[in-house]
């Protein structure tokens, strides 16, 4: 197993001012393909065909030297950023983990600490990397000390501390989504079509189990004796309702009403309540793949789907039932919208696009359009909110990190660019409180800082810190 090579701070750039940028000059644009096998849906040339958003059949990246060049950004000189480096993937390989013996007796990821990166600026930057020698990183969730993470093999991978903490594995399908609940119950959705829930153990923290899928078996059996409960999915083909037949490629909790979301590319959301594991609603939501949901504020949720539309739905109780109604639609365009975020503390949604942009809306009497963020000079693929920060993960395999000005516009702090393949996924979770006073600045800013985790399609995950204030 190759353990890959560690690179000095000078021979790599990572995080950058703009400032600083504008005055090196030394960036030189690429844009790159990645293709993996295994999945029947088509792709733009910005993600593998086992990415868990579905570009718009009217919309694709483009990688020739005719693609248009993006206008600056009112909030700072926005530049379109990529890396040096070019590294070629081939197709997706056998896991090591399908073996006879333990699947986890060793374990094919490799832990690397570069602390060079905190040289100049302890606050900000590059704290270590995990790197896999098979497959992409589809998906991450962190809880607490805790970073779960999800991959082409089928398998999910528990860390602590970076460390190898734990890991389960399941039959089939690429892990395309995971989220952890307080009580310990892990939900995966997977290229199946399958939500499998884990939960760990009380008594040994490092055993996670299976305890279910979403439906349930007695679900499942109740409802396909009804042939009410089926739906036409394409000609002499009927399936149950209160199932995906396609992809789960997107999950989001809502621990306060005690429910789960999942959308699919079989174009559905549906509405899962977590005390009983009992599918609520079935809603056709869009014309074309769901490629992102988000709970928000207000018992409001929101789809994207590479039919290009935003729309919001909103809980009501109508009798003894609870139904999720079409009450806007925010956004209709070509490209295909993939990812979303909010901010549930100023209200504020935000919307990635497969053009590059982030578009944001914040909720006055209504939810009002505030302007397009211009910091990726490919597709946006991962959104995360943390504070006050906005973080965008992109196709050109950087992530912008934005702060949101009191006036409601945004600034770029930094751009983190240590990714040699499109940055798949984002979470973050504020530093503990104790970890903030290790330094000799330690609360004097009165600044948050977190810890960024990042997937990407270069088989690995990153560990940042970052914080709100700009270097």
């Amino acid at each position: 197993m190759a353990i890959e090579e560690n690179r000095s701070h000078n021979d790599y750039l990572r995080r950058m001012t703009f400032a600083a940028f504008l005055k090196s000059g030394s960036l030189a644009a690429e844009e790159e393909t990645y293709h993996s096998d295994g999945d029947h849906h088509n792709q733009s040339t910005f993600s593998s065909n086992s990415d868990s958003q579905r570009p718009s059949n009217a919309s694709s990246a483009s990688s020739d030297s005719s693609s248009p060049i993006y206008p600056l950004s009112p909030w700072n000189q926005t530049y379109y950023p990529s890396n040096d480096n070019t590294t070629s993937f081939s197709s997706v390989t056998q896991s090591p983990w399908n073996q006879t013996y333990s699947p986890y007796h060793k374990s094919p990821w490799i832990y690397q600490t570069r602390n060079s990166d905190f040289e100049d600026d302890p606050d900000n930057g590059l704290i270590g990397t995990v790197v896999r020698q098979e497959g992409h990183v589809y998906s991450l969730a962190a809880s607490g000390d805790l970073l779960f993470t999800g991959s082409d093999s089928k398998n999910i991978r528990v860390w602590k501390d970076l460390k190898d903490f734990s890991g389960f594995k399941s039959t089939s399908g690429f892990v395309k989504a995971i989220v952890v609940t307080r009580d310990n119950r892990v939900f995966t959705g997977h290229q199946d079509g399958k939500i499998r829930v884990w939960r760990g153990s009380k008594k040994n923290p490092e055993k996670y189990s299976r305890v279910g899928s979403l439906p349930t078996l007695k679900e499942f059996l109740t409802k396909s004796v009804n042939p009410r409960n089926y739906v036409e999915v394409r000609r002499r083909k009927n399936v149950l309702k209160i199932r995906h037949f396609d992809a789960v490629s997107c999950l989001s909790l809502n621990e306060d009403l005690g429910l789960l979301y999942s959308g699919s590319w079989d174009k559905t959301l549906k509405v899962w309540r977590l005390s009983d594991s009992k599918c609520l609603e079935s809603i056709e939501a869009h014309d074309d793949a769901v490629n992102t949901v988000v709970s928000g504020f207000d018992d409001l949720v929101f789809t994207g789907s590479a039919d290009g539309t935003l729309k919001v739905w909103k809980r009501e109780v109508q009798g003894k039932e609870m139904k999720h109604v079409l009450v806007q639609v925010l956004m209709k365009q070509e490209n295909a919208v993939t990812a979303l975020a909010v901010n549930l503390t100023d209200a504020v949604v935000y919307c990635g696009s497969s053009d590059g942009t982030v578009n944001f809306w914040e909720r006055q009497k209504y939810l009002t359009h505030k302007g397009t963020i211009h910091g990726h000079r490919m597709a946006v693929l991962c959104l995360a909110t943390a504070g006050s920060l906005l973080l965008s993960g992109g196709a050109d395999k950087n992530i912008c990190v934005w702060k949101r000005n009191g006036d409601g516009s945004h600034t770029c702090l930094s751009v983190l660019m240590d990714h040699e393949g499109p940055v798949k996924c984002l979470a973050a979770v504020e530093e503990a409180e104790e970890d903030h006073n290790d330094g000799d600045d330690g609360g004097e800013k009165g600044d948050q800082r977190w810890i960024v985790y990042s997937g990407s399609l270069d088989n690995s995950v990153k560990v940042w810190r970052v914080t709100d204030y700009a270097s």
